[in-house]
């Protein structure tokens, strides 16, 4: 015998997940750029003053630092989405609410698929918000990398005895 569910055309399609995910996606997307602009913007001002002042390890340094609080930030982006969950409610345990995002947003997938029928798609769209702010991250390490290697080169140039004014011609 068959059973008929009741459920509704926008629960079948996960409408609300898109329109609550596309919200935290939006959410989570501002505050990539906002983070990622103040640490490109740090980094950029410190590793010219470092590079004029030929202090070439310290650029090394804020290399890194940098790099550290890219990663700070998706972290912070993974606990927004995996709070999001947990106060919604569509998971009811916040560590698992965490590692589901985290599992999600690196698009790792090593969780099961944890949310409630008609909240399906919001995993998609956790994930969408993943490759996006790993892919503008990439843009901006690559951009952060010229300064590092420069200041590297020179470094290596100096160790080598290099006179300092071909030293100063390469940029």
């Amino acid at each position: 015998m068959m059973t008929l569910q009741t459920t509704s055309f926008s629960s079948q399609l996960d409408l609300p997940a898109y329109a609550l995910g596309i919200t935290i996606l939006l959410f989570v997307m501002l505050f990539h750029g906002i983070a990622l602009l103040q640490i490109a913007k740090r980094y950029e001002v410190k590793s010219f003053l470092y590079l004029a002042e030929h202090k070439h390890a310290a650029v090394g340094f804020i290399f890194y630092i940098s790099i550290l609080c890219l990663l700070l930030t998706h972290i912070a982006e993974i606990i927004i989405w995996g709070l999001s969950l947990w106060i919604l409610k569509l998971l009811p345990i916040l560590s698992e609410s965490i590692l589901f995002a985290g599992s999600t947003y690196t698009a790792m997938g090593f969780m099961d698929d944890l949310l409630p029928l008609g909240w399906k798609m919001l995993a998609i769209i956790i994930a969408f918000s993943g490759m996006f702010s790993f892919a503008w991250t990439a843009s901006v390490m690559i951009s952060m990398t010229k300064n590092f290697r420069q200041a590297y080169t020179r470094r290596h140039m100096e160790k080598l005895k290099i006179p300092a004014e071909i030293i100063e011609r390469f940029k």
